[in-house]
């Protein structure tokens, strides 16, 4: 087995060692902090509980994600092809920012109801800026070179968006794709615990009325699980998708 993966495997065993020895040298009550074992029951006892309730989370992810990404990237090559969208669209991104966006999921949830639309309008939000931030910025970061000869060659704008700017954009394109998997599960869940029946964070809400802390740390447990595949997942597809422009590392790495 490399190194590159026994790493994951000894920090995540560093990490439950650390986590078993507050527990059995503070005294902490288990109400505030479970004991692994006890979570690693409470995984093995309520398995298709948390499958059930990580299904929907999941399905709310990955629909957030596909619109935040589909809405974030014709923002983003609409502002880069047409100069009054950026100047009307650009202010409202910048200054939607300035608004916590889990402020906003009470709005959601009155507006779109408890079921899955509320937090799929949440991942949505909270993905689509880094998204068209991150292709728009690729967009207009062409290289001068590049465009002269496609200008030379009597290219149309459209031409050269397509062959010239979008491929060279693509690497900052699928950064923000990245960022947008990362914080993807922050909005749904934010989204159910304002209002939700169903999913992992509303899983985490009932538990914790009911001081079931195992639980909770077992629903939590679940969460990154899947957030953390679903970001290597989509790493690997965007690292086989972009040939065209390789990685290149420092020789200390």
């Amino acid at each position: 087995m490399s190194v590159s993966y026994l790493r994951p495997i000894v920090i995540c065993a560093g990490l439950v060692a650390v986590w078993q020895a507050i527990v059995s040298l503070s005294g902490v009550p288990a109400f505030i902090l479970p004991a692994p074992a006890s979570v690693l029951l409470a995984i093995v006892e309520d398995a298709r509980l948390l499958a059930g309730h990580a299904g929907v989370t999941f399905i709310e992810i990955a629909l957030g994600l596909l619109l935040g990404v589909v809405l974030g990237a014709a923002s983003g090559i609409a502002m880069s092809f047409f100069v009054p969208v950026r100047r009307w669209l650009f202010p409202v991104l910048v200054v939607s920012q300035a608004i916590p966006v889990f402020a906003l999921a009470p709005i959601l949830v009155l507006w779109l109801g408890f079921g899955i639309g509320s937090k799929v309008a949440m991942a949505t939000l909270i993905i689509f800026f880094p998204v068209t931030a991150a292709l728009y910025d690729g967009l207009r970061r062409t290289e001068p070179g590049l465009l002269d000869m496609a200008r030379t060659m009597d290219a149309s704008r459209f031409a050269i968006l397509r062959h010239v700017r979008l491929p060279m954009a693509m690497p900052a394109f699928a950064s923000g794709i990245r960022i947008a998997a990362a914080v993807a599960p922050i909005g749904a869940v934010v989204g159910e615990w304002v209002g939700a029946s169903s999913g992992l964070g509303a899983l985490m809400i009932h538990a914790n009325a009911r001081s079931e802390t195992d639980t909770m740390f077992a629903a939590l447990f679940v969460l990154a699980v899947m957030a953390v595949t679903l970001y290597f997942a989509i790493d690997l597809v965007l690292r086989r998708l972009i040939t065209w422009q390789p990685e290149t590392y420092s020789s200390d790495d």
